[in-house]
């Protein structure tokens, strides 16, 4: 589903700006303006991401968007996200796994800018030729949770879902599912595209189709078999394109947490790290799976990663 961009808002200031924080993401920018208990005073977002941004230039971005939540000149500024890829702002190196989350303002990336001190911090690798992964933006996230003793699970929905093994606040291991990018690409390019509705709302995850597909996939050991049959169902008149969407959804859902359960035996609790519609679909699939879920709010966590990020570099 596509995200609206709201007008920016701009709290009543009993508290001066400490500084702005910036998730700078490949399709769309968000600004909080904080003051230094990490109160909001301040937001503005927007498409302007990075793609977007590299063409138009990133600096002059930042600099509208903080003129438009009335930044005083010089605030420090933190970003997380794409502005620190290869083809963003500044590139801003993975740091790899193991690596512990307090540690990652250190690492953080200054800009040659005539804004200020602003600086992007890096994102993580898996250096491992083996299973080579990288995240850029969650790690933030990440930063932002309460760090539990012991280990702890973390699934991270998105176009690219990570699950993510952390112990003590160190990031031990990760790996990534392109779970949302294939639903995009097989909806859009693949034979499936005739099985689904062009103008079928969003999966929902009280969608009976949805949870259906979901428990199939869990279920199968070989849940691909199972795509081509969207395709075949609606060719034989056993279903509707209606239906199409949810039940692709809920295919891929529910194999990509299929083999996260064989993949992590050891874990019954998982920490779901999302906002939006898409929260609620890994909730029912992960519960269904037999998973204790903890919900966290993604945007608050990456607002709270870099508050916490800035009060270490800035104290």
């Amino acid at each position: 589903m596509p995200e609206t961009n709201p007008p920016s808002s701009v709290q009543p200031r009993s508290d001066p700006p400490f500084c702005g924080a910036v998730d700078w993401g490949t399709t769309r920018f968000r600004l909080w303006l904080l003051d230094r208990g990490g109160g909001v005073l301040a937001e503005a977002r927007g498409p302007e991401g990075m793609t977007r941004a590299a063409e138009t230039g990133f600096e002059a971005v930042l600099r509208g968007r903080l003129a438009e939540v009335g930044a005083p000149a010089g605030l420090p500024i933190l970003i997380c996200g794409m502005a620190g890829a290869r083809q963003g702002w500044v590139e801003a190196p993975y740091v790899a796994v193991p690596a512990g989350l307090t540690g990652l303002a250190d690492r953080a990336a200054r800009v040659d800018t005539a804004l200020g001190d602003v600086r992007i911090l890096p994102g993580l690798c898996r250096a491992d030729r083996a299973a080579p992964d990288v995240m850029r933006g969650e790690e933030t996230q990440l930063l932002g949770l309460d760090p539990a003793a012991g280990a702890a699970l973390l699934c991270m929905p998105g176009t690219h879902c990570k699950w993510v093994e952390t112990e003590d606040g160190t990031v031990l291991r990760f790996r990534t599912a392109m779970t949302g990018e294939l639903f995009d690409v097989l909806g859009r390019h693949s034979v499936l595209r005739h099985a689904l509705a062009p103008d079928a709302a969003g999966p929902d995850a009280d969608d009976p189709a949805f949870r259906a597909a979901a428990a199939r996939a869990l279920a199968d050991p070989d849940p691909l078999g199972a795509l081509f049959a969207l395709r075949a169902a609606r060719l034989l008149g056993f279903a509707e394109p209606a239906t199409g969407a949810a039940e692709l959804s809920g295919l891929l859902i529910g194999a990509e947490v299929a083999a996260a359960r064989r993949r992590h035996p050891g874990h019954d609790r998982v920490t779901l790290v999302a906002s939006g519609p898409i929260a609620g679909l890994y909730d029912a699939v992960l519960r269904a799976a037999g998973f204790t879920v903890i919900p966290v709010d993604a945007e608050a966590a990456t607002r709270r990663g870099l508050f916490a990020a800035a009060r270490h570099l800035w104290p």
